[in-house]
């Protein structure tokens, strides 16, 4: 049987910034795959540590995600639960940022006021529905959310041991 090694992620973000070349690819490859990553990872989290009722403003409006460095645009819509969006009409509500900047809030590094007002998170459109999706990710319950990933996702994306000398296992 063949056993891969767990992929430890790092307990913090190193700062780091693509270059230019991964947004110049990024741009021409397909879209789909990630925005579908994407919404099922938040119609994951709903029912469970973000709450349908509160996102009720989100419904029918156009939402997108940018992530700068790799030329990702994810368009995707909520209504009820989210999906992905194949227009490309004007969003209601952008975010933009670099992938470090979205890890960082992932893991509760940063958080979006710090990200925004240092400009390195960007809103752009309905500044109510910006403000939703800044109060929403300030809410969020990030360890209940871990608690309900599969028991292979959480080895994944666990910090690794450490030993008693503080190095790596």
């Amino acid at each position: 049987m063949l056993t891969l090694p767990a992929l430890r992620l790092p307990r913090t973000v190193p700062d780091f910034k693509l270059p230019g070349i991964a947004a110049r690819i990024g741009r021409h490859l397909p879209q789909t795959p990630p925005t579908l990553a994407l919404v099922t990872g938040l119609n994951l989290a709903l029912g469970r540590v973000l709450s349908a009722d509160d996102l009720a403003p989100l419904a029918g409006k156009r939402l997108q995600l940018e992530v700068t460095d790799l030329g990702m645009t994810l368009r995707y819509g909520f209504n009820g639960r989210f999906h992905l969006r194949q227009d490309t009409r004007k969003p209601d509500l952008t975010l933009r940022a670099g992938l470090r900047d979205y890890l960082a809030l992932a893991l509760q590094e940063e958080d979006p006021d710090t990200l925004f007002f240092s400009r390195r998170l960007v809103m752009e459109g309905d500044t109510d529905l910006g403000l939703l999706v800044k109060n929403t990710l300030d809410a969020v319950d990030w360890d209940a959310l871990f608690d309900t990933l599969p028991t292979p996702l959480k080895r994944l994306v666990s910090p690794a041991p450490t030993s008693p000398t503080g190095i790596e296992a």
